[in-house]
């Protein structure tokens, strides 16, 4: 984690914190299926969407470990809509 900081005009320098990108399997195709649940570009569900930026490594990482066999919930023609 590292610091960065920032000087709002007028102000002291303020310190935020800085770290790496989290690992998403989004691919900004943000369509919900309405049969499935399930995200058409990245097949999480939208609570798992809401809160990935809450999740721990460990949530994150077994979710995107299910991703590929959720696709299947997803009829094809569907798909194909998005690429």
């Amino acid at each position: 984690v590292a610091l960065a900081s920032s000087r709002p005009v007028g102000h002291l320098p303020l310190m935020v914190e800085t770290s790496a990108p989290l690992a998403t399997p989004c691919v900004k195709v943000c369509v919900i299926d309405g049969e499935s649940g399930l995200c058409v570009g990245c097949q999480r569900t939208l609570p798992e969407v809401a809160s990935w930026s809450r999740l721990s490594d460990a949530e994150r990482a077994e979710i995107m470990a299910g991703l590929p066999a959720r696709r299947g919930r997803i009829r094809p023609e569907k798909l194909a809509l998005f690429g």
